[in-house]
């Protein structure tokens, strides 16, 4: 089964093509403009295996809330779709991932519930070209266009670089743990008999 999902999306803020593997290798075609931003959504799909392309035109001149914002929803909209019907995957997903003096949790269900917990200390105003408001904005939009409920926290770290670097990680190794499939399932994994 091929789990796949291609989706263009355009605004008037901005135009994304977007394809994501869920069974991929890892490899990572992004172009949003924004550097430390690509170098995220490199590392998000290369820890957890996925095979992702990206390429944002956005209103980079007004700020970069709408290309992250956007960005995040249509990578969450991608997910749902690959994912399918749920039925024979883990569904839930958790990973705690260190680089460096950082330390972050990620824990995910793909319930069709969405709902975003987030706990990342950042203190800095940008990381590159990166605002470190927008961490929260991505994964916000993350969660509900996929409909999972995640959480995201910080256990250690000082260095923004690194605690973004590490949530992003972690959110990678807990997504392809969710999306893996469980050889004792049949159906989806809830009482409800459909997620």
């Amino acid at each position: 089964m091929n789990r796949t999902a291609a989706i263009t999306r355009s605004t008037n803020e901005t135009n994304i093509q977007l394809t994501l593997e869920l069974d991929g290798s890892g490899r990572a075609d992004i172009h949003t403009g924004i550097g430390f931003f690509d170098h995220m959504l490199n590392s998000f799909a290369r820890h957890g295996f996925f095979d992702l392309s990206v390429t944002v035109n956005g209103d980079l001149e007004v700020d970069t809330h709408h290309t992250i914002e956007d960005t995040g929803i249509v990578l969450g909209q991608a997910i749902r779709q690959a994912v399918g019907d749920k039925k024979g995957i883990a569904r839930y997903g958790h990973s705690v991932l260190p680089m460096d003096e950082a330390l972050a949790l990620c824990a995910l269900d793909l319930c069709g519930r969405p709902y975003l917990v987030y706990d990342l200390r950042l203190d800095r105003e940008k990381v590159g070209d990166l605002e470190t408001e927008m961490v929260h904005e991505f994964f916000y939009a993350v969660s509900y266009g996929s409909e999972m409920n995640l959480h995201l926290k910080q256990i250690a770290g000082r260095n923004n670089h690194h605690i973004i670097e590490a949530a992003f990680k972690a959110f990678a190794k807990a997504l392809d743990q969710a999306v893996a499939y469980e050889p004792r399932l049949t159906d989806v994994l809830s009482t409800k008999g459909s997620l």
